[in-house]
């Protein structure tokens, strides 16, 4: 709760901030936990806007943005990507998500200067706060036992689109649960701790009720487990069951 509390305390820091200064002010890189407590504050009377992104759409970690009322024009957030592959990708090994987040950690950089990892055929693409860009492209040359090369892509190149599947099948019902089960091929009961216990968000705001009714196009995502988008229920089966398809990102 009292870390709950600081991390209130810093948003409202950088809020006034931006609006007695007249600039923009921007966060660290939050977690869905951080971005559900910064949606639950009042900003009407601060006299300032506050927005998300984490460099590219559907993005999992965000950096927070506070926009004085004043400010006439946008200002790119303070992200870089940084690219990283394999010195010789005939040695290499088959690297995963962790494997980057420890690589990372390892280096004494702190998680909230990093946002998303998105994996792209042997490549691993990093987004990260500006500030840290040059540190990461010098000082990463090793993930596990494999030796990589890091670099800073260009503006002109384009980001890279997380990876998604698609999956269909039947549910009793559109909501939170039964669509959670289909996702990750879990039995209801045992999504239900989940939800209850804080881990499971939607459009990135905090849902502790199973019975919450998924809607076309929302992100859903599920601490230790990943998330997916809800496609849309297609038709009803004659057994009064709803056939859905959804994305799970992999």
């Amino acid at each position: 709760m009292e870390k709950d509390q600081l991390f209130e305390k810093r948003m409202m820091e950088l809020g006034k901030k931006a609006y007695y200064r007249g600039i923009l002010t921007f966060s660290d890189f939050l977690d869905l936990n951080q971005q559900n407590i910064l949606h639950s504050l009042s900003f009407r009377d601060t006299g300032v806007q506050v927005k998300t992104f984490g460099g590219y759409e559907s993005a999992e970690r965000q950096m927070a943005a506070f926009v004085p009322d004043a400010l006439s024009y946008e200002q790119a957030y303070p992200i870089a990507c940084i690219k990283v592959q394999p010195l010789n990708r005939k040695f290499s090994e088959e690297l995963t998500h962790r494997d980057y987040l420890g690589a990372i950690l390892n280096l004494g950089i702190e998680r909230s200067k990093t946002g998303d990892i998105l994996l792209d055929d042997s490549c691993g693409y990093i987004f990260c706060c500006e500030s840290m860009a040059d540190f990461l492209t010098e000082e990463l040359v090793r993930i596990r036992h494999t030796s990589v090369q890091a670099r800073r892509l260009s503006q002109e190149e384009p980001l890279p689109s997380p990876k998604r599947e698609e999956i269909s099948g039947t549910v009793a019902s559109p909501r939170l649960d039964s669509v959670i089960a289909l996702a990750f091929g879990s039995s209801r009961s045992s999504i239900l701790g989940l939800i209850e216990g804080g881990k499971v968000f939607v459009n990135g705001k905090s849902v502790v009720s199973n019975g919450y009714g998924i809607k076309d196009g929302d992100i859903v995502s599920v601490r230790g487990k990943g998330k997916f988008q809800f496609g849309s229920v297609t038709n009803k089966t004659k057994k009064n069951r709803y056939h859905v398809i959804l994305y799970r990102y992999v």
